[in-house]
């Protein structure tokens, strides 16, 4: 398996959270990853080929919190070859329900379940996805009742991963969902380091209804460590509802 087929799926480690419980979930899975990783490598020729990726971010901003858990799994065959996918994603956040005192607590939970194709070249790949989007949320006012809802909703996604050059990389990533008139990009080139990783540049912007975000900064991606690979990307944020701050993400993969 290449470095860039282990790659790929980073740009979609950005999502929702659970807060603590998610916090403990993702840590358990890739505990496991961990102390499986030494034998699988020792019977690698037993196992049939690599057919799925689990995936998890952490998101921390001064305001907001997140963690996702997810899956995207080769339907036949495996993910070096192109073919269909099922990918499956979930999580939640904890963020501050208004700027000003009391800030009062919103907590969101939400999930993805779409299908796609993902076309394949050497160490690039292209995947389109499409399918359901979920969303429940929870604000509990300081003065007030709490309030509860649940929205449904159709997503479509983009996800790309390109070797333009010798020991460069191009990340892009999309989506749009009807949930709120939703719309997210990032686009991340890099460039390999002597250690193997990436590093280089992102931007990515977000717009929902009347809520717009930008963000400018840099990743590393593409680094190993117990047996995982893993990106670090770190930024300044601006948003439509807020002042100006800063942001930090931490994605992992393991292939299966």
């Amino acid at each position: 398996m290449t470095r860039a087929s282990t790659c790929g799926v980073a740009g979609a480690c950005v999502a929702y959270g659970w807060g603590k419980a998610g916090l403990a979930g993702l840590a358990i899975v890739f505990a496991a990853a961990a102390f499986d990783s030494a034998r699988a490598e020792e019977d690698e020729d037993e196992y049939s080929p690599i057919s799925m990726v689990i995936f998890g971010s952490m998101e921390a901003g001064p305001t907001k919190t997140f963690v996702s858990v997810g899956m995207k799994r080769a339907i036949g065959g495996g993910i070096a070859d192109s073919g269909f996918r099922l990918f499956l994603k979930a999580g939640g956040s904890q963020e501050q329900t208004r700027r000003s005192s009391p800030h009062g607590t919103t907590y969101k939970a939400g999930s993805q379940a779409m299908l796609g194709y993902e076309w394949r070249i050497r160490d690039s790949f292209l995947a389109v996805y499409a399918g359901s989007d979920t969303e429940s949320e929870q604000r509990i006012e300081a003065l007030g009742p709490s309030l509860v809802s649940t929205r449904y909703g159709a997503r479509l996604q983009a996800d790309l991963w390109a070797i333009p050059a010798d020991g460069m990389m191009l990340q892009a990533n999309a989506y749009g969902s009807s949930l709120n008139g939703r719309l997210w990009a990032r686009l991340a080139p890099g460039w390999q380091m002597p250690a193997g990783f990436y590093l280089g540049p992102e931007i990515e912007a977000y717009r929902e209804r009347d809520y717009r975000k930008l963000r400018l900064g840099l990743h590393l991606t593409g680094l190993r460590f117990l047996g995982l690979e893993w990106r670090l990307s770190g930024g300044w944020q601006n948003s439509s509802d807020r002042p100006s701050e800063a942001y930090g993400t931490l994605g992992l993969h393991w292939l299966r």
